[in-house]
């Protein structure tokens, strides 16, 4: 099996509950380096995940000539940073969502992309899922009938103040960190981006949106509404996804958690009854690092287009000036 050899900028939660554990199960993925701000938590992970090598910068690590790809879990104000870094070293780059803080930066990374010969993709995981595809296959189909509304929100756990994602110079706040799952749903399955955004925002002291709704219309006379907050307590873990999409003969209802694996059921309801459609899905992460090698090894074509990271960050530009961040 061909292996592309990958490193990892940083010991973040994400990577360390989610990607890195895809990457173990990636068919083209060799786990070769990971670095981290202090060589010890660098080598907890080499031992912990059994990458090859540990570094206690992440310069030292873009500076490893064997590295073709890196996966970049920082936090949201330092991935324009290393990902210019990271293709002019040459690599190639899967950075986590959102890729950055506005389009003309987006528009930026892209174009570096272009001129170091190297290819840069968002990690919206769960659009690399099946049942992204069966959802819009669904609406395709008709049994809804024509597209007329969807609603999605995305509600986590309230933050600690010390939380990097409480902090506006971080990029923190719920649009952000939570909103850019709807929002980025929405344009899958539409296609196209909003003709306009309106909302509200709930603001914390560091005025930071600790609650949005944006409103949208779609060409088409479609409208959508999402929700995103970190609203549901401190004490444990908790979340909330949900999605609701009308046709004028019928509708879609879902509670799969963005990037779950296994079983994911969602209903349609029409004239004919209720159906529940089921698709099985393999663990999210694993496949956006096999994507991307694939695209590396065999030329295969990105799932998250350039084009499509760019109009999620025009949306989330539209959405964040609408609640006035």
């Amino acid at each position: 099996m061909d292996k592309i050899k990958w490193g990892v900028l940083g010991t973040a939660s994400i990577a360390q509950g989610c990607t890195i554990p895809g990457m173990k199960m990636a068919e083209h993925c060799e786990l070769t380096a990971i670095a981290g701000r202090n060589i010890k938590k660098a080598e907890e992970f080499k031992e912990r995940f059994g990458f090859e090598k540990a570094y206690g910068s992440y310069e030292e690590l873009l500076a490893d000539k064997d590295i073709q790809a890196v996966y970049i879990p920082l936090p949201n104000s330092l991935h324009y940073e290393w990902c210019m870094k990271a293709m002019k070293a040459g690599k190639h780059v899967l950075c986590e969502k959102p890729l950055t803080g506005s389009k003309k930066e987006a528009e930026e990374l892209f174009a570096a992309a272009r001129e170091n010969n190297v290819i840069l993709m968002e990690a919206f995981a769960y659009l690399q899922s099946p049942y992204v595809d069966a959802l819009k296959e669904e609406i395709k189909s008709g049994s809804i009938g024509e597209l007329r509304y969807m609603e999605s929100e995305f509600l986590g756990q309230t933050c600690k103040p010390t939380d990097i994602r409480m902090y506006k110079e971080y990029l923190g706040g719920a649009m952000y960190d939570l909103g850019c799952y709807p929002i980025s749903l929405f344009l899958w399955l539409m296609d196209k981006k909003p003709l306009w955004v309106k909302g509200i925002g709930e603001f914390t002291e560091n005025d930071i949106d600790l609650f949005s709704s944006a409103y949208m219309m779609f060409p088409g006379n479609v409208r959508g509404l999402i929700n995103c907050g970190m609203v549901l307590g401190p004490e444990k873990p908790s979340r909330r996804d949900q999605l609701y999409i009308k046709g004028t003969d019928g509708y879609i209802v879902s509670d799969v958690y963005f990037n779950k694996e296994g079983e994911c059921t969602f209903s349609v309801v029409n004239d004919e009854g209720t159906t529940s459609r089921t698709v099985n899905v393999k663990q999210n992460y694993s496949l956006e690092v096999d994507n991307l090698s694939r695209c590396i090894l065999y030329g295969e074509a990105q799932r998250v287009t350039p084009e499509f990271s760019i109009m999620v960050a025009e949306t989330i530009d539209m959405a964040l000036e609408a609640i006035g961040y």
